[in-house]
């Protein structure tokens, strides 16, 4: 449905340029734009050259409208783009001017809003477009991308489909009981089951591929002063990002990097050495260091191999609570002061590799450790995926492990029937395309029930 308000908003980033945008939807969008030009507006679609006056009749600014008439526009209202120049002083004033006319100032996220209610995009596209505006690697961007082209809604209505298809046929079972068949016992209904099932799960393991893409890992560098952390920073950071010395403790803050590792977006911080000492700066550092240690995704315990420490030994004294091979790799570092710096894939239950972060050696394969920890092996058609999709799918699976059972253990049709209703808005909850009306739909259109 067609909003009543006109809104506005700056669509270009803060600061000055040679373009601003300024962007009206709405109905009074095409009424106001002719206001401020005092002229006719260009075709639509097409560029036209205008003055931009004020309240006075005095000019403000000269640029660019186009005019795009619903429903064939990002929001489906009309919209008008004004492009005059980039400055904050005209681009405010213009603004200001925009409010004076009628429109109103838009909230954060309402032209996607719009889209969405008038049906232009689902949940997912709506935001893949703040995803892609916020990628921070190439390879988060291409899957934005295939989100807002809807290759994530694809997925998701197609198993829907099967999930609608395998409710007909349990209503049906459950409605029409004096039927020969029985239709909860033939295995039909069982085997579409399943099948749902496998088509929900593989959409989860991209999905999981996606919000790493999305969101990343927060990784944190930890160990005892003079180990070599700022320079394994340094060595993954691919720069002198962190400064280096043979003088223990030189490193006093936590030091955060953002850097892409085979593609996947990572937050790399470097820490305090963890020692007891004296010094109150070095203890707020060590303090720091152990927060940073509590939030980490994945911790990196660098040890100096000359030193002949236990890595594990020092993992429990270091981080106790927080000792779990799902979220710690052991590196051994200076693997050049030994004759032998091999790869070791475990340690005691433990991934393990040595390096040289000074010579830079041994990198490459923490690096593929480190994805490959994650879980990360991103394909071709990999989406971008929110923390709520793989929610939605995780409690999509429950109910249907509950069907399941309802199915095989009890064979009760009615609580089968509910379980499925319950996973269907689940997974429907994703697009935002779910209502009670979808199944009504399906049952008289598509099912000959009245034979």
């Amino acid at each position: 449905m067609l909003a009543q308000t006109t809104i506005t908003a700056i669509a270009t980033p803060p600061g000055r340029g040679g373009v601003g945008v300024i962007r009206l939807s709405g109905p009074k969008a095409f009424t106001i734009a002719e206001a401020l030009t005092k002229k006719i507006l260009p075709e639509p679609r097409m560029a036209g050259f205008r003055q931009f006056y004020d309240a006075a009749g005095e000019v403000m600014d000269e640029g660019l409208v186009l005019c795009f008439p619903n429903p064939h526009s990002f929001t489906g209202e009309d919209v008008v783009e004004l492009q005059g120049h980039g400055g904050p002083v005209i681009q405010n004033a213009l603004l200001a001017r925009l409010f004076e006319l009628g429109a109103k100032a838009a909230k954060a996220g309402e032209f996607s809003m719009r889209a969405f209610e008038n049906g232009k995009l689902d949940l997912v596209q709506a935001e893949a477009i703040a995803d892609l505006i916020d990628a921070t690697s190439q390879a988060a961007a291409r899957s934005a991308v295939r989100s807002l082209q809807g290759a994530f809604s694809t997925k998701i209505n197609t198993v829907l489909e099967k999930l609608i298809h395998l409710r007909l046929h349990v209503e049906a079972a459950i409605d029409f009981p004096e039927e020969e068949i029985d239709f909860l016992a033939d295995g039909k209904i069982l085997a579409l089951l399943d099948e749902v099932k496998q088509s929900v799960q593989a959409v989860q393991q991209s999905a999981r591929q996606g919000q790493l893409l999305r969101e990343g890992l927060q990784v944190v560098i930890a160990g005892k002063p003079n180990a070599g952390k700022s320079s394994l920073l340094n060595a993954l950071a691919g720069n002198e990002r962190a400064i280096v010395t043979d003088i223990a403790g030189t490193t006093r803050d936590v030091l955060h990097e953002k850097i892409s590792l085979n593609g996947l977006p990572i937050t790399l911080t470097d820490t305090a050495g963890l020692r007891e000492t004296g010094d109150i700066v070095e203890k707020e550092g060590i303090r720091r260091a152990i927060k940073e240690i509590e939030q980490a995704d994945l911790l990196l315990l660098v040890y100096d191999l000359s030193q002949g420490d236990d890595p594990l030994q020092l993992a429990q004294e270091y981080f106790k609570d927080h000792l779990d091979p799902k979220r710690l790799i052991l590196i051994g570092n200076k693997s050049d002061l030994l004759e032998q710096s091999a790869v070791n894939d475990q340690y005691q239950g433990f991934r393990h590799v040595r390096v040289s972060a000074k010579q830079e050696t041994g990198v490459d394969s923490l690096i593929e450790t480190i994805t490959a920890h994650a879980g990360f092996q991103p394909e071709e058609d990999t989406f971008i995926a929110r923390t709520r999709h793989l929610d939605a799918m995780k409690r999509t699976q429950h109910y249907l492990d509950e069907a399941r059972e309802q199915l095989v253990v009890f064979h009760a049709g009615e609580l089968v029937a509910e379980s499925l209703r319950l996973a269907q808005n689940a997974l429907g909850e994703i697009t935002g395309d779910f209502s009670a009306d979808d199944l009504l739909g399906k049952i008289f259109g598509s099912f000959c029930i009245g034979k």
